[in-house]
């Protein structure tokens, strides 16, 4: 995919982005949890969210489609399915599958495409194992294929090492199949989608701080019916692409404005960006509407709240190149394990792109200068291949294995047609 350099600015006002990836895949999960149907209206349409509602159907459970609003009927008993669950690209559905089925009776695989199977799973399997589950795979259920025997589980006293909501989520699925209540606690919280969503569903989940007590199922949850918002992920690249290029404005509604889930708009506003914010509803999460305009960034360090902002990172270094200084990510040794090793793949991309890029144990340090065209590798990961694309828009870029974009932002290079941008693919 080549991206040629937009040479003008542009004003915008979108609605049309992904919605949230991460409640959809609990939407599709936490409903097998009730015996009635859930609703969901805005359900991403990406490789991913609709990998993760093939496993919900393969496990039982009758999902009907109509556009993007999916109803999901349980069934009564969770199925053992004669086939394996595939999950794609998706650490989030395989990580919550793993937590949800191994505390459920039944024998069950889950794999993934190339790059998901080589992503570490042990900080799931390892504390399941303890309370009793069956995991197996390689290098002790590592790695993906995981064949799970699920059984009763016993109850946990667990800290987490880790600020994962991956982890934390597994661990309550698991909890709810548990012998007792358990109990879970981390250092500092991690995204709390679902908390809200299963407090939404009358879950026997307690919360207080970064602690939480999950009790036994003893009855089918509330069956949700919600309305997902804009993936505030996705949002951020276009934010960026108006800061960025001269004379742009932009303005993006219905989006997620989780704390959690903004850390990254806050850095940018730390590196001198005009955005703001308009709170519109809450619900079950608080959404709203952001606006941004062209702005001259200054260079940052950041070392804390990186739980938050894991995702962005990839494009918060497109930020840093293009920024007057010097800039510091560290405390990030978890984008090493993501779809691709990040640190590594954005440290080696920019560098073809003649900006001075140190490559950190935990993180990266980059000089803002003037980014030159490149060949650009996406080692498969879609937030790789979609940060450059951005960066294209100042210098002109080729991207390969730009496939990948469409496991969670389907429309990406569509908006960026509709902006003005010319690409050949």
């Amino acid at each position: 995919m080549k991206i040629k350099a937009l040479n003008k600015g542009f004003k915008a006002e979108l609605e049309d982005i992904a919605t949230d990836k991460s409640i959809s895949h609990r939407f599709a999960i936490f409903a097998l949890l009730s015996d009635k149907t859930s609703r969901a209206k805005n359900y991403l349409l990406a490789e991913d969210t609709l990998n993760t509602l093939k496993i919900i159907e393969n496990l039982g459970a009758k999902v009907e489609r109509n556009g993007s609003e999916v109803c999901i009927s349980p069934s009564a008993k969770i199925n053992e399915p004669p086939c394996i669950l595939e999950c794609g690209n998706s650490g989030t559905a395989m990580r919550l599958m793993i937590g949800f089925l191994a505390g459920i009776e039944g024998f069950f695989v889950l794999s993934g495409d190339k790059y998901l199977n080589k992503r570490p799973m042990k900080r799931i399997c390892e504390p399941l194992k303890k309370i009793g589950a069956k995991i197996m795979g390689r290098e002790e259920a590592n790695f993906a294929p995981l064949c799970i025997e699920g059984q009763k589980l016993k109850s946990f006293n667990y800290t987490s090492e880790i600020s994962s909501a991956q982890v934390k989520t597994a661990m309550i699925l698991a909890g709810f199949r548990a012998d007792k209540v358990s109990f879970f606690k981390e250092s500092f919280l991690s995204r709390n989608h679902s908390e809200n969503m299963l407090t939404f569903m009358e879950a026997p989940l307690k919360i207080q701080g970064t602690s939480l007590e999950i009790s036994p199922l003893q009855k089918p949850l509330k069956p949700l019916n919600i309305t997902i918002p804009n993936d505030p992920s996705s949002v951020f690249y276009f934010i960026l692409a108006a800061l960025i290029l001269p004379n742009s404005q932009i303005c993006i509604k219905n989006v997620l404005l989780n704390p959690t889930r903004i850390e990254a708009y806050k850095i940018l506003e730390k590196m001198g960006a005009n955005i703001s914010y308009h709170f519109d509803e809450e619900n079950f999460e608080k959404i709203g509407t952001i606006y941004a305009s062209s702005s001259k960034l200054q260079a940052v360090e950041i070392s804390e709240n990186i739980s938050w902002l894991i995702d962005e990172a990839p494009a918060l270094a497109i930020a840093f190149a293009l920024a007057n200084g010097t800039s510091l990510l560290k405390n990030a040794k978890e984008l090493r394990v993501k779809e691709s090793d990040r640190i590594k793949a954005m440290v080696t991309n920019l560098q073809k792109c003649g900006i001075k890029a140190e490559e950190l144990e935990d993180g990266f340090k980059i000089t803002g200068g003037t980014p030159k065209s490149a060949y650009i590798e996406s080692f498969g990961d879609h937030r790789i291949a979609m940060s450059f694309a951005i960066l294209g828009l100042v210098c002109s870029m080729e991207i390969d294995d730009y496939s990948c974009i469409a496991t969670s932002f389907p429309n990406f290079t569509t908006i960026l047609e509709n902006l003005g941008v010319q690409i050949d693919y």
